[in-house]
């Protein structure tokens, strides 16, 4: 009888944990999937790093109060909401500043340029003449040759412009002017200011500018 007893109370004891376990599994799934609906809208493929990494974190954190059922719920609640606030402080500034963007983003970098390969951007970043080769199959190109322009993005993914193409370089993104593009075609600030007063658009009314074909392209944020 009192074995039966023991029995019981483990069996009552298991139960409980179990019970606990699952609603404490509900209430992270749907809390995740609150924040992530929050954060914005990403396909895993587009996450930046920082935001790779938050994820990552955010997946730990949810762990620490399911692996012990006698940890409290608030263990992961509260370091994953404050994972969240600094996510949104730092995508707002990233959104204001240019600087830091290209701090927690990286910039894109040109991988071949006119047909060329750039060897030595690719030592930069590590990435071999195979993973470059693996990602132009992934696209349905057979050579390197078949190429214009290939941009290794953010988030890893390669951009292809194959020949006859031409690659659309960036020149003013959000009033603020890329000096790696200027530099890229061979242009000054002074040109392209000179572009913008013969034009008659002040630099801050600029949504985006792209050079392309010898030609420089103007979207003006008044236009929008």
């Amino acid at each position: 009888m009192k074995l039966y007893k023991i029995y019981e109370r483990d069996h009552n004891e298991i139960g409980d944990a179990m019970l606990e376990t699952i609603l404490k599994t509900l209430f992270l799934y749907f809390f995740i999937v609150l924040l992530y609906r929050i954060m914005g809208k990403k396909e895993v493929g587009q996450l930046g790093i920082m935001d790779l990494i938050v994820w990552v974190l955010i997946a730990e954190l949810a762990a620490l109060s399911l692996e012990e059922p006698k940890n409290s719920l608030w263990l992961s609640v509260v370091p994953i909401v404050t994972l969240f606030c600094i996510q949104i402080v730092l995508s707002f500034i990233s959104i204001k500043s240019t600087k830091v963007r290209r701090f927690m983003d990286g910039r894109p970098t040109v991988i071949i340029k006119n047909g060329k390969l750039m060897f030595r951007e690719m030592s930069k970043l590590r990435y071999s003449l195979d993973d470059l080769i693996s990602q132009l199959r992934e696209q349905g190109i057979k050579s390197i040759d078949e190429v214009n322009f290939a941009v290794l993005e953010n988030n890893g993914k390669l951009s292809v412009f194959e020949t006859g193409n031409d690659y659309p370089m960036p020149l003013i993104l959000d009033g603020v002017i890329d000096y790696y593009v200027l530099k890229e075609i061979r242009k000054s600030e002074t040109w392209l200011m000179n572009l913008l007063k013969k034009r008659n658009i002040p630099l801050d009314d600029v949504f985006y500018a792209f050079y392309t074909r010898q030609k420089t392209f103007i979207i003006k944020k008044s236009d929008l």
